[in-house]
């Protein structure tokens, strides 16, 4: 690169920021207007002249950083036409290209599309949804239980899943299928409450922290074909991925060998069913009071199937299987439209702040919106796009690792019965090893520094050789979790 290219690039690079402090200036309209129209016309001119460098036979390999520049640009003003959309452009400023037509909604979002437009109707379908995924819950316990025929036979059942490693596979496998850590730990929940140990869900629940970083990891593929932006994404990606190895690199072993996780939070489910602390949660738990009428009336109805016994309970766990997806699916659906927008605005407020603003942004974001995968795949682009840096993105992420363990704290209340204490312990132990996991890894500068790298030098490997991405995704989350899976059932 000569000296005039990288003076090209860094001018526009200014001009982006520029473009971007515009959108926040106490200036008038039409001087924002006329000021933007200054911007547009320098731009233009650097665009044309960097293109005539890029062209050059001996620089062909610039073609790509322009394309990325250019789109970085694009995202950049895009925030600031909005505001001026209503407004005339003076005539020789450069008009947007018509947009290609997009194919109309079909009913079920032209539905969700009006209910968020009316926030009486949408809060009310969004508890609509919340005792939907209670209901579904507590219909999958008394689906397990009853098809297992109690607690001693799930422990036979799962017997196969006592080994931690392969209780982990088994995790990290189902969460990367469905794409969804709050179904899988849900259905955890509902196991326990039904009989498998806690010591066998506790790699369970590891694994599917593993598996739920997939989504955004395939969200990076998208800048694939722009190499420094799609280090930059795939970096931001991976460094969730990175932080949950080796956060169960750490861990496991030690739960293996003290029971950590399982003490802690076999104390705390204790003190709030009736332990030392005198606090009886079963006696006020209102959520399981809501639940279990219409549950039980549903079993009922299933189990007037004609045929044997485990041909009905069975039934009965794929409806639960069936309505928790679809509530998760429902709710987070219904919060992103409602609140997308708002969490946005609360993630670029806080994001830059400090560590512990952007853990907390990321933490709230994650409740509000129900999903984990979509609050860190909202940072990769704006990683990819160059707005954001590795080390801001890290802990928005922890905190998104945090957040997500809402949904089995609410799923676990909806458990009654005698299992109802173990299915609550499960979900204080996925909020412990998130929690712990942040103090430790990232209260601790060394082992802070392990995802970072790791995940900023698969990148860089991968933006070398991008079917590495491919390998990497498949073999991590698919491949190597199945080839185990297989040759353990074999040697057992």
């Amino acid at each position: 690169m000569n000296d005039h290219q990288l003076a090209l690039e860094s001018r526009l690079l200014q001009l982006r920021d520029e473009i971007k402090a515009l959108a926040n200036s106490a200036l008038t309209t039409e001087k924002m207007k006329a000021r933007l129209q200054e911007l547009f016309a320098e731009r233009s001119r650097l665009e044309d002249e960097l293109i005539n460098l890029v062209v050059n036979p001996e620089n062909n390999y610039r073609s790509e950083a322009l394309a990325g520049l250019r789109e970085g640009l694009l995202s950049a003003v895009q925030s600031l036409e909005e505001t001026l959309r209503g407004a005339a452009l003076p005539d020789n400023l450069p008009r947007p290209e018509p947009k290609a037509e997009t194919k109309k909604p079909g009913w079920f979002g032209r539905t969700f599309a009006w209910m968020a437009e009316r926030p009486v109707v949408a809060w009310i379908a969004t508890a609509g949804f919340v005792y939907l995924l209670l209901l579904a819950v507590s219909a999958l316990g008394s689906g397990f239980n009853g098809l297992f025929g109690g607690q001693e036979a799930a422990k036979e059942l799962f017997a196969f899943a006592t080994n931690p490693f392969m209780g982990l596979l088994m995790g990290l496998l189902a969460t990367a299928v469905i794409q969804s850590s709050s179904t899988t730990t849900s259905v955890i929940v509902a196991l326990c409450a039904a009989g498998l140990p806690v010591t066998t869900a506790i790699p369970m629940i590891m694994g599917a922290n593993i598996g739920t970083s997939v989504t955004n990891t395939l969200v990076s593929l998208g800048h694939i074909g722009h190499r420094r932006e799609f280090r930059r994404a795939f970096a931001a990606a991976t460094v969730h991925d990175f932080f949950n190895i080796t956060a169960v690199l750490i861990f496991l072993p030690l739960e293996m060998a003290c029971g950590l996780l399982e003490k802690v939070s076999g104390w705390l489910a204790g003190a709030l069913y009736g332990g030392s602390a005198g606090v009886d949660l079963g006696a006020f738990n209102f959520i399981g009071t809501i639940t279990k009428p219409v549950e039980s009336a549903m079993h009922g109805a299933f189990r007037l199937i004609p045929g044997p016994t485990w041909c009905s309970e069975g039934a009965y766990v794929a409806f639960g299987l069936v309505l928790i997806f679809a509530a998760i699916l429902l709710l987070g659906k219904l919060l992103r439209m409602l609140l997308t927008g708002r969490a946005e605005k609360m993630f670029h407020a806080a994001v830059g702040r400090s560590p512990v603003a952007a853990i907390g942004s990321g933490c709230l974001i994650t409740v509000l919106v129900q999903s984990s995968s979509t609050t860190t795949s909202l940072i990769v682009p704006l990683a990819g796009a160059g707005l954001m840096k590795l080390k801001q993105v890290f802990p928005f992420t922890l905190g998104a690792n945090i957040g997500t363990c809402v949904t089995a704290l609410l799923a676990a209340l909806a458990i009654t019965g005698p299992g109802a204490e173990f299915g609550l312990q499960v979900a204080f132990i996925h909020l412990l090893f998130n929690v712990f996991g942040v103090i430790v890894i990232y209260g601790v500068p060394l082992l802070r520094r392990v995802p970072l790298v790791c995940a900023s030098s698969l990148a860089k490997l991968a933006s070398e050789r991008r079917s590495m991405a491919i390998l990497y995704i498949v073999a991590t989350f698919f491949l190597f979790p199945l080839v185990c899976l297989g040759v353990y059932r074999l040697v057992a």
